[in-house]
């Protein structure tokens, strides 16, 4: 229903506004105007410090972890205390350290690589951080089937292939700090420290 507007566009409710806008001594164009203005002034303010806050917010780590659901969770929390404030590069690959020897397959090391060096030089991180994990299948089909029968056997083996991912990422990148981590499926989290370079 029309009242005072001649306008085919305008709908009932057009009237009280430029009747508001009469009160005001405001016309439609000056309306529009500061509308248009108050429009460009919020979305500049909006986007600039989204824009400022993003340039801030780089990865701090890049993240290998094994691809099992199991651990996922537990990595999740034990990360959000390492101080990244989920600011970290997030890689998965079947058997996480032993991915880094070429097992299961040499393209999984590539991958890595791959990552790693996109996210040294596109994010500017200060860290890796590595964490394999208790019962792995891979680790079983690659190496031993009753690996996680034995569990300082298991700690071993970890140690052993998590110490030459530690050395293979120094080697490449000497300015990295590198974490080593393995992790439990009661979800304790033991940080390792590399064996001597052989």
């Amino acid at each position: 229903m029309r009242d005072s507007c001649q306008c085919s566009e305008c709908d009932s409710s057009q009237p009280k506004l430029r009747q508001h806008l009469a009160s005001l001594q405001i016309d439609r164009r000056q309306f529009l105007r500061h509308l248009v203005g108050v429009g460009v002034l919020t979305t500049a303010s909006t986007i600039a410090p989204a824009a400022a806050r993003a340039e801030k917010k780089l990865p701090k780590a890049l993240v290998l972890s094994c691809i099992d659901y199991r651990i996922l969770e537990a990595e999740r929390y034990f990360l959000s205390l390492q101080n990244l404030g989920g600011q970290y590069d997030f890689t998965a690959l079947a058997g996480a350290s032993l991915a880094l020897s070429g097992m299961p397959h040499q393209y999984d090391a590539d991958a890595f690589w791959d990552q790693l060096d996109i996210s040294y030089r596109l994010h500017q991180i200060k860290k890796v951080l590595i964490l394999d994990h208790q019962d792995c299948a891979v680790y079983k089909y690659k190496i031993d089937p009753s690996l996680a029968d034995n569990p300082e056997l298991e700690l071993k083996t970890h140690t052993e292939y998590l110490s030459r991912a530690y050395w293979a990422i120094r080697d490449r990148y000497p300015d990295l700090n590198i974490e080593l981590y393995f992790v439990n499926l009661n979800t304790e989290v033991k940080q390792i420290s590399p064996l001597a370079k052989t």
